[in-house]
Order: C-alpha cells, then structure tokens, then sequence
C-alpha cells in the first residue's frame, strides 16, 4: 500500500542545471506536484517581459510544463519594494505562483545581498515576504525557501515566524546553514522545533533526500508533510515518482531506459551553444553517477568531447560495449 505521509513533493530550483528542458524532462517521469524557476536577479529595476520569459518559458504554455506541472517563478533579492514590482509583472504575464530565494549559498549572490545572506536580517526576510504578499492578487501564492540560517541557526525560530505573519503561502526550508553548504548530513530534526504551529501544514523539507527511505524519514522527523527535491532528482530521475508510490523497496529505472533519456536530453536542449556542447549532459552524469555505476562509464566516454557527431558516437560505443560487457557479466555469474 503507497505511504500517505508524504503529500507533496516539490522540484527544486537549481541554478544552471533545473531550467525549463530539465524540468520539462522530470516531470514527464511523474511525481512532482509542483516546480520553481531558476532565480530571477532583482535589483533596483523592473525587469523587461523577455527576462521572464527566458527563465520560465512555461509562461507562454499556462505556466506549466508540458506535463502539466505548475512551475511558480523564483525572485532572488533584497530591495522589497523592487521586488514586489517584479512579482506583479510575473503574474501579469501568468505566473502561477512566486517563490521567494532566501536560500542561496552562492559568495557572488550573498556578496550582492541575495539568497542566504538575508538570513542574517530576520526582520528584512519578514518585510520582503509581506510587502511581495501584499503586492500580487490574493489567489497568486507567495512561497519562500530558507535555509536553517547564515552561519548558525540562532535566530532560525525568528525568520520562521517572521516569515508566517508575513502571509507566505509555504515555507521551504533546505536543513543546513549557507555555511554547512552541501555537507551531510541535512538537520531534518532541527526544523520541526522551529515550525509554529500556523506553518505545520504548509512547510516543505529540503535536503540529503535520496531515496523512498530518505523522504519517508525527512518529513517524520522535521514535521514537514511536504518534500523538495534537487540532487536526488538529478541522481534517480524517477525518484519523485516512486515516493508518490510509497514503494521503499522500488528499484530505480533500469540504465538502459534512462541513457535514452540522457541522449535526448543532449541532442535536444544540449547542443544549442558550440562553446558549451556537451556541457550539461556531463553535468548531470556527474549527479547519475550516484545512482548508476554506468553513469561512470559513459562520463568516462565523452569527458573530453566536444561536438555532436563525437559524443553521439560515444553513445552509441557506451550502448554496444560497455552495456554489453556488463550484462555478460551478469550472466556469466
């Protein structure tokens, strides 16, 4: 019987590597109830039509993806009233959602007063999620993704609250400080202290899930019925799915499905730039590589490549021997 616990789960937005071919690609696999743009930098302007339209194409198709999975745009930055403005012109042009950076760790962002560093202004966080709420029309959510904190999470109870008065929609909240970075573990159990009681139903766990397993023990120890995906779903593209299955003891797609996907995904959305051919196909090998050994494998084939004919072929070299010796093997033993 599928495990109910968990009741949405949230496609995570990665900058440079989630964009709107990769969302398009992972929600078709199922699971997802909901995806988040790459950030929109806000400065002190308000952005022309056409900056949307390039980090959330999904614009021009109802604001979801060819799946039907509604895609919220993502603002990152640090100037309220700025960055009310840009969020009305995003549900002008049909946003379904807006969705607040408080959580990235990059230095060139938090240098700029954007993402994680605003962790350290509790109060600052507080005004932006309200001044963007009161902003944009009743019906259009206003969701926020954090992290526990800057350096530490001292003051991680205060943005927290701060963040509910203000009237976010949801809260997202990636269990590691801007300092912890990517480093395991993620601190699941640190959140549910801080979670009053208006924000229970409404929060999303982040972070270190990558697996069924991962998920089910994320939301029962941080009392986050919701889930956020990033690397994992990079690392087991059907993961979303097979969580929305409550299955722990499904299998990831066999390899020799996903490399299909890993092709398409090269020739269709990776070979538009002849400086950077290739560049996110091995990108994501890299993530697969935790998954699948044979991830390893094709890396290996066209690490060094850098035209289409050259790492089509290496495709096809990764199908005929390296596939072939490994199922030898197997039935060799």
């Amino acid at each position: 019987m599928p495990d109910n616990s968990i009741k949405n789960t949230i496609l995570a937005p990665m900058e440079g590597v989630i964009d709107a071919p990769m969302r398009a690609r992972l929600t078709k696999l199922g699971g997802y109830s909901r995806c988040v743009t790459e950030f929109v930098r806000v400065t002190n302007v308000l952005l022309p039509e056409r900056v949307f339209h390039r980090l959330c194409p999904e614009l021009l198709t109802g604001g979801r993806t060819c799946a039907g999975t509604p895609v919220y745009v993502q603002l990152l930055g640090s100037d309220p009233a700025t960055l009310a403005r840009n969020a009305i012109r995003a549900s002008e042009l049909g946003a379904l959602g807006v969705d607040l950076n408080f959580g990235c760790p990059a230095k060139t962002v938090n240098n700029s007063m954007g993402g994680s560093v605003l962790l350290r202004y509790p109060d600052l966080v507080g005004e932006i999620v309200k001044t963007v709420r009161d902003a944009v029309p009743a019906e259009i959510p206003v969701t926020a993704k954090i992290r526990l904190g800057y350096d530490n999470a001292d003051a991680l109870e205060q943005i927290v609250a701060g963040i509910s008065d203000a009237g976010a929609s949801e809260l997202a909240v990636h269990a590691r400080t801007k300092f912890d970075g990517y480093k395991p573990p993620a601190y699941w159990d640190r959140v549910k202290s801080a979670l009053p009681a208006s924000m229970k139903e409404r929060s999303v766990i982040n972070g270190e899930i990558w697996t069924v397993q991962d998920a089910l023990a994320a939301v029962q120890r941080s009392s986050c019925p919701h889930i956020m995906l990033g690397r994992g779903a990079l690392s087991a593209p059907d993961l979303a799915y097979r969580i929305r299955q409550g299955d722990k003891d499904a299998q990831p797609a066999p390899w020799e499905t996903l490399v299909e996907e890993v092709l398409d995904q090269f020739l269709t959305s990776d070979c538009s730039s002849h400086r950077h051919i290739g560049n996110r196909t091995k990108q994501w090998l890299a993530y697969l590589k935790r998954t699948y050994p044979e991830a390893s494998l094709l890396f290996k084939r066209l690490r060094t490549l850098h035209s289409v004919n050259e790492i089509s072929s290496a495709f096809d070299d990764h199908r005929r021997y390296d596939l072939t010796s490994i199922q030898e093997t197997i039935e060799a033993s």
